[in-house]
């Protein structure tokens, strides 16, 4: 069987290593050397002293939006995993969706001020498939309406953006570190601020609100990570060149040989960016033409996705969301083809030969 994704996965002997000397340290949680090491590592990497690592991205979320206190409205995107909505509304704000980029997949900077009222606090916006947003012009909009910008980089782990890493944009970002993403941790997530000052509201968040062993300077959560998750990413951490060398391989060599077939549409990838080639999504003509490509995948044992369906704003759960018919219509025709480390050439051509098949 051909997945969506698999995991990478390192040298077993290397985790091993790292397991065995928790087991003799017995410090398996609550801020130990593998994590503390990590978060070091992934601050340099990014040139950001303001990184934290969580439990997950949808906690990151979460903590994000406490740690900015946002209320009322916020301004996002229809177009994202359902995460991004899901955490303004377990934080008690009101989604309100915009309607994205045809090209990009990406919120349309255009739409949003006719949206923002006297109840809107922010935009959450989403880099879609690590593919980076309208930033300048987000936050221009963002300065002029006093609103704080949070992003959704789930998938932006090792996207650059005008000379620096893509996290540092906006007042926090955060990452996804879970196993089907480029970087992962098995289960994880980042928080990257702009300051020190949300950085340590942030730590604050994450813990409880534990300003000492017992005392408590707000409401906080459980948001950390384990000692042995942190020795996951420690090991892809260091394996992490060839990682992406090898995605941006097979990355290009789907769009070398889809690009000239006619009915499908492929992600336009922002002219600003160092990208990460971490997914590669196909947009075709129809949601019929995509079922039928789907059947004849699977009837091949190979398993593509539809991300991102369905659009947000039709989440049977939300009261009266706005239509975003870009939005609808990607969202009901597109796929993300198999992508992971260890996918061979051989099936990128089988994959590649059955879409030719089916949309000659």
């Amino acid at each position: 069987m051909i997945p969506v994704t698999k995991p990478y996965l390192p040298p077993v002997e290397s985790y091993q290593n790292l397991v065995s000397d928790i087991w003799n340290r017995r410090w398996l949680t609550n801020h130990g050397p593998l994590v503390n090491e990590l978060e070091e590592k992934l601050r340099r990497y990014i040139d950001n002293p303001y990184l934290l690592f969580v439990s997950n991205g949808t906690v990151a979320l979460q903590i994000a939006i406490k740690a900015l206190n946002l209320k009322g409205e916020i301004i996002t995107t229809p177009f994202s995993y359902v995460a991004t909505t899901s955490s303004i509304l377990w934080e008690q704000c009101k989604p309100v969706f915009v309607d994205i980029e045809e090209s990009s997949f990406n919120i349309d900077p255009t739409k949003i001020e006719e949206q923002i009222t006297s109840k809107t606090t922010a935009i959450l916006a989403t880099h879609v498939f690590g593919n980076a947003c309208e930033i300048e012009k987000i936050e221009e909009i963002a300065n002029k309406y006093n609103l704080k910008v949070l992003y959704d980089a789930a998938h932006c782990f090792g996207t650059g953006y005008k000379g620096q890493s893509i996290f540092n944009y906006g007042n926090i970002s955060v990452c996804s570190f879970h196993a089907t993403k480029l970087f992962h941790t098995i289960e994880g997530g980042g928080i990257i601020c702009n300051s020190g000052v949300l950085h340590e509201k942030s730590t604050l968040l994450r813990n409880f609100g534990h300003t000492s062993p017992i005392t408590f300077g707000d409401i906080g959560i459980n948001g950390k990570n384990s000692e042995f998750h942190a020795a996951m990413g420690l090991c892809c951490f260091d394996d992490l060149e060839s990682i992406m060398l090898r995605r941006k391989e097979q990355w290009l060599y789907y769009r070398d040989v889809l690009t000239e077939i006619s009915g499908i549409k492929l992600l336009k990838i922002h002219p600003d960016i160092k990208y990460n080639y971490s997914y590669f999504p196909v947009v075709f003509d129809s949601e019929g033409t995509m079922f039928r490509v789907i059947e004849a995948l699977n009837a091949n044992y190979i398993i593509p996705r539809r991300y991102f369906f369905p659009s947000l704003n039709k989440l049977k759960f939300l009261e009266k969301p706005e239509a975003c018919p870009i939005s609808e219509s990607i969202s009901s025709k597109i796929i993300c083809l198999p992508l992971y480390h260890d996918l061979k050439i051989h099936e990128q051509d089988l994959i590649v030969s059955i879409l030719k098949k089916h949309l000659s």
